[in-house]
């Protein structure tokens, strides 16, 4: 049996686009809850700003400049941010984009690359990364943030909607894989989410995604990082390869 004992120094854990929006409160609340924390973004100012408001109010935290597009960048991060701390335990694939809100005959050539490539593979990049280490050490938590559209598909989102059902395919195969190392992966569905990411798409499409919620609201990051946080705990111990909604209702299509 797997030891699940809590441990005698804080883990430490990556979360990708953890400048802003779910990122930025999934790397606080995991912060504020004694983990030494990595900010992995594309923007390493923002990143490095909020890693050093993290380091006034606890624990270490670092920041990491990456393109999680690419597999090389990837690689460097998980070298570095154990370089710096010695060691990670925790990765949360957080990062990604919404791409345009068209029909998919009128999507510009190269959307469908450039959201796969930045919402799915950069999962997998993420996963592949960090798990030898994570099972030398014979524990880790993996979470990808994944979305509602990923199972239930979103019109005038298709390339969206594709990269996430991936991320909850990639979710449960590699959890299979690794079942009996202490190493769980576990994917995180939210709805609309009140973040940046928002801008990024038609005011039509917002309406129409936040119409089909019944508690007739946008969740918060707050809302988000606090399941991320359980999922990344010695408390989550028999959960793996799960999907766990955060949506205002089940089986609703969402960003």
């Amino acid at each position: 049996m797997v030891d699940q004992d809590v441990p005698t120094v804080p883990r430490v854990a990556i979360v990708t686009g953890g400048a802003s929006g779910i990122g930025e409160a999934i790397a606080r609340q995991l912060h504020g809850n004694g983990h030494e924390v990595v900010v992995a973004d594309v923007r390493h100012s923002a990143a490095a700003v909020l890693a050093e408001t993290l380091r006034r109010t606890g624990a270490r935290a670092s920041a990491v400049e990456v393109d999680v597009s690419s597999e090389a960048s990837v690689r460097r991060m998980v070298a570095e941010a154990i370089d710096r701390h010695g060691h990670v335990d925790i990765i949360v694939n957080n990062a990604g984009i919404a791409g345009r809100s068209a029909p998919s005959w009128e999507l510009p050539d190269g959307e469908w690359e450039k959201v796969i490539a930045i919402d799915l593979s950069s999962v997998y990049y993420g996963c592949r990364a960090v798990i030898p280490h994570m099972v030398e050490r014979r524990w880790g938590r993996i979470v990808n943030i994944a979305s509602i559209a990923g199972k239930e598909g979103n019109p005038n989102a298709v390339p969206y909607s594709a990269a996430k059902a991936g991320v909850i395919g990639i979710t449960k195969a590699i959890a299979k894989e690794v079942a009996t190392t202490g190493v769980l992966v576990n994917a995180v569905t939210p709805a609309v989410i009140d973040t940046p990411i928002l801008d990024q798409v038609s005011e039509s499409h917002r309406a129409y995604m936040i119409s089909r919620i019944p508690m007739g609201r946008t969740g918060s990051p707050a809302e988000v990082a606090a399941l991320v946080a359980w999922l990344a705990s010695e408390a989550c111990s028999f959960s793996t390869g799960a999907v766990f909604d955060i949506s205002g209702e089940i089986g609703r299509a969402h960003v």
